[in-house]
């Protein structure tokens, strides 16, 4: 890793001046995040962050006054051409042909895996993670609401594959509770088989809605009780009707993951657990933990004082398991046939994960928390289509296209296409992710179609033309050759500002892979997309003398690979034609 190679060097000349072995110092040398407004160093080592490493009589002295005399005893070399003291850092500039050719040649050698193989990483141990997400509700269409949980579990699925680990993609359905006793009397009254083969989920939906206007009649409640009463008792009949709902449901599913770029390893559901939950709540009794209510139910007590003011019911009155209860079997039963590392659950349900977490304490190893983490995510609120309020997926995969490719016929610069209704569709989900991605997952936020589809500023849409832009760069010039670069002609500005971005790639990452917040990367991404072009402006190919355009070209090739390489991570397929 380019930025690895400057840090061992820079570690090792400190180390000496500072009496600490140079691993530990590492992590303390950042790379500078580039400022418009001034030149600035390429790394700097913050002193705040090595002072518990440093004699205590040192505490007590300002933290400038300690950069200043820690600049003045390090000494540059072949490598820092420049050494000087900020704010509470020591600030430190390579050589600018070093950093052109060295950033240009890990670039280039890793190609996909640049930013990945960095020492940041080092310590970091290959797990076997397990990653559940999207788990939308059997025959009912797939509602916005799973849009963010896919779209984040396929960001920290391909993220953890990239840094090395073994991931199992679940997805976890709800395919299994009373609602199937209301949708199989439902079915059995409006229910039409050709309608259910051609449209599955949209014809479940309906017929859902059309049951649920008679939910509360004494009646339909009987038959709705009688209906899954045969499911659990594994009536074939009944069993049959269940199934085709869940395989035709499933298949529409795979069709929509499809146009999202998205796969799964494994489709689980509540269906595979409801014996398995009846083991646990055996395990509870036995420990003693499982407590009957006056009204029959089962319960846990969560409460710190034991005074059942903090409960979890695990059981309903007759016996049968309840959602939690079956996750908890999921758990264990995961565990069992996969032996992860890591289990982490992309919901939105915060106070289901509380109460799970707080559970899983009595199940040993295969559910302790620490090793399950819970990724909680905010509503995305104001997403209309032009019908109206947005009710399903793919009513807004079709809306965004569709709008998108009445932006593209629009725009002059619109090259013509092969496939437009593909680009349109890539360059949408583009802007879907990165307005979902820009902020902190847990927080909502207010989905805007005009600022989302914008091409310029901070947007899906301005990656996706960038990216299009660099391969015609290309494309036209002829590809680019690493071998004999003249790294003097990148000597400009906005063409060291490049550089010294692509040096804080693996930065960028470790971060994203510490607290599994995609906003980090797309932050980095929107602004290599800004400094691209800039210099695509200020640092043309065309008419350039020979050297310099080749220097230029390999300059753009690296910019877009990065680019490329973060914009998969966060489940962006690049376009090269817009």
């Amino acid at each position: 890793m380019a930025a690895g190679s400057f840090r061992r060097n820079i570690a090792s000349q400190l180390s000496k001046v500072l009496d600490l072995p140079p691993e530990n110092l590492i992590k303390s040398i950042s790379a500078v995040p580039v400022s418009k407004k001034r030149h600035v160093a390429d790394f700097q080592l913050s002193i705040a962050s090595i002072l518990e490493d440093s004699s205590s009589d040192c505490l007590a002295q300002d933290l400038h006054l300690q950069a200043q005399q820690l600049a003045e005893r390090l000494k540059c070399d072949s490598v820092v051409s420049e050494i000087s003291a900020g704010p509470g850092t020591v600030n430190f500039t390579i050589n600018r042909e070093l950093l052109a050719k060295t950033v240009l040649q890990q670039v280039w050698k890793d190609g996909s895996e640049y930013g990945v193989k960095s020492e940041l990483f080092s310590t970091v141990p290959r797990q076997k993670a397990v990653v559940e997400f999207s788990s939308p509700n059997i025959a009912k269409k797939f509602h916005i609401g799973h849009l963010r949980s896919t779209l984040i579990g396929n960001f920290i699925a391909n993220l953890k594959v990239a840094l090395g680990h073994e991931v199992v993609r679940i997805n976890y359905l709800g395919d299994w509770g009373m609602q199937f006793g209301l949708l199989g009397v439902g079915f059995q009254s409006f229910g039409n088989k050709e309608k259910l083969k051609s449209s599955p989920l949209q014809h479940l939906f309906e017929v859902y809605v059309q049951i649920n206007k008679s939910a509360e009649d004494e009646n339909t409640k009987k038959l709705a009780k009688d209906f899954f009463r045969k499911l659990e008792e594994h009536d074939e009949q009944t069993l049959s009707i269940w199934k085709q709902f869940r395989d035709l449901s499933i298949e529409e599913y795979i069709r929509i993951y499809k146009r999202l770029g998205v796969h799964f390893d494994e489709y689980s559901g509540e269906s595979f657990y409801q014996e398995k939950a009846q083991e646990v709540l055996k395990i509870l009794e036995d420990k003693g933990l499982l407590q009957k209510t006056v009204k029959g139910t089962g319960v846990v007590d969560l409460s710190e004082k034991k005074d059942l003011s903090t409960v979890s019911t695990v059981m309903r009155s007759d016996g049968t398991s309840l959602y939690i209860t079956r996750d908890l079997a999921a758990a264990i039963d995961r565990m069992n046939k996969h032996s992860w590392d890591t289990m982490i659950y992309v919901v939105t349900l915060k106070k289901h994960c509380k109460c799970f977490s707080q559970l899983k304490y009595n199940f040993g190893p295969a559910a302790s928390p620490h090793r399950c983490q819970h990724v909680s995510f905010g509503l995305i609120q104001g997403m209309k289509t032009r019908r109206g309020e947005v009710i399903f997926l793919e009513d807004v995969l079709n809306e965004v296209r569709s709008r998108m490719l009445q932006n593209m016929t629009s725009t002059k610069t619109t090259k013509e296409l092969q496939d437009p209704v593909e680009t349109a569709e890539k360059v949408g989900l583009a802007a879907l992710i990165i307005q979902d991605f820009r902020g902190l997952l847990s927080s909502d936020y207010q989905f805007c179609w005009d600022r989302a589809l914008q091409s310029r500023g901070d947007t899906g849409v301005f990656l996706q033309y960038t990216h299009a832009r660099l391969h015609s760069l290309e494309q036209m010039h002829g590809n680019a050759e690493l071998t004999d670069v003249n790294v003097a002609c990148l000597l400009e500005p906005d063409a060291i500002s490049v550089l010294q971005h692509l040096l804080r790639y693996d930065e960028v990452l470790y971060r994203s892979s510490q607290d599994l917040q995609p906003k980090h990367i797309v932050s980095y991404l929107l602004t290599l997309s800004h400094l691209a072009a800039v210099a695509h402006k200020t640092l043309p190919v065309k008419g350039s003398a020979p050297d310099v355009a080749q220097a230029r070209l390999c300059l753009f090739h690296a910019a877009r690979s990065v680019l490329a390489n973060g914009m998969k991570l966060l489940g962006i397929t690049p376009v090269t034609q817009m």
